[in-house]
């Protein structure tokens, strides 16, 4: 416990960016309120990302627009030029961040161990959470909140408001029947599955009695992928790719049975709101980043094909280490997403009988 964790009144948590990784740390924000419940709580987050946690009680966001370039910082310093913390927990290494922390004043400037404390990260910080061996990202976040006097048998557990709007929204547009979500892109296209893939199991899911719908950001690519998968079912596909905010799109997947993704943002939206996840994976360790309540209904090809890169195994291995290649994902069978989607088919029949 770090020596004054009791007297903590204000807080200012940094993390700009990605989507993932800021629902990684939501769960930890919100252990650290129900730790100090009077303490007020800032968030230095990236523009897209305070749009997904707009809604999230007790927590004023101040947005930092990282593509302002110098312009960001500037603003940054000016909103908080009157201002100074007891604590911030510098959660990201990149260096751009590192710089956002000279804006920002504070007592305690918690940072990442020696080791994980890439891209000179140690320099901008005055205390170290503790060193961890190999933990998921949420996990390495969760040490920010022990750091700062959160009981040992406190879990990793998320509470992501879904406001009764977007509920009512989705519940118009989708009905009653049960349904699943594909969420085809991740942010790298070589990270995707094959579209035709993503066809047939959207086909098999609909000769199960489920809705499919496909779900995605506006980018090109994006509404490409899910127009070529619309081609090719055999069955009707709900498309909202697109055609959703961030907050409406938590509402789909936290009505969903389950959802089907690679490693992309709305894996980890479905971790905060309960949703299980059929996660496939094949360039990162989804030990490290994959959906974490559904680690055990993840597909994963990543730990042979780094010991085929590599010639050595996981825990050989640097933990964040990627692999590299353009058709990996086609390692990833139907019929290993299919044996998946019938095990979470017979846990949605069990529930609907109880």
């Amino acid at each position: 416990m770090s020596h004054s964790a009791n007297n903590v009144n204000s807080i200012c948590l940094l993390r700009l960016s990605a989507i993932g990784d800021v629902c990684h740390a939501v769960a930890t924000l919100q252990t650290i309120q129900r730790t100090h419940p009077n303490a007020k709580i800032t968030w230095v987050i990236g523009k897209i990302e305070a749009r997904l946690l707009v809604n999230l009680p007790n927590v004023e966001f101040i947005e930092f627009d990282k593509r302002a370039g110098l312009k960001g910082y500037r603003e940054l310093y000016q909103k908080l030029s009157n201002r100074r913390f007891d604590v911030l927990l510098h959660m990201q290494v990149a260096l751009r961040a590192s710089l956002a922390t000279l804006c920002i004043k504070a007592d305690q400037k918690w940072g990442f161990d020696r080791v994980r404390a890439k891209e000179g990260q140690w320099i901008f910080t005055n205390r170290k959470i503790q060193p961890q061996k190999n933990p998921h990202v949420a996990d390495g976040f969760f040490a920010f909140a022990k750091a700062l006097g959160t009981p040992d048998n406190e879990l990793l557990k998320w509470d992501m408001p879904v406001p009764n709007e977007h509920k009512e929204w989705a519940g118009k547009l989708l009905g009653e029947d049960k349904y699943m979500v594909i969420s085809p892109a991740a942010s790298k296209a070589e990270r995707n599955w094959l579209v035709e893939r993503y066809a047939e199991v959207s086909d098999y899911a609909s000769a199960n009695g489920y809705n499919v719908v496909l779900s995605g950001g506006p980018t090109p690519l994006e509404k490409q992928l899910a127009m070529h998968i619309e081609n090719l079912v055999q069955q009707p596909i709900i498309n909202l790719v697109g055609k959703t905010s961030l907050p409406q799109l938590l509402a789909v997947i936290a009505k969903a049975e389950f959802v089907i993704a690679p490693d992309s943002g709305p894996a980890h939206m479905a971790t905060t709101v309960n949703t299980p996840v059929i996660g496939l994976y094949a360039h990162s360790n989804p030990s490290r980043t994959g959906p974490y309540h559904s680690l055990n209904n993840t597909i994963s090809v990543y730990e042979e094909l780094l010991q085929q890169q590599t010639g050595y195994a996981v825990d050989q291995n640097p933990w964040g280490k990627r692999v590299k290649g353009e058709s990996l994902m086609a390692l990833i069978t139907v019929d290993a997403v299919k044996q998946k989607m019938d095990l979470l088919f017979n846990a949605t029949d069990k529930n609907s009988e109880h």
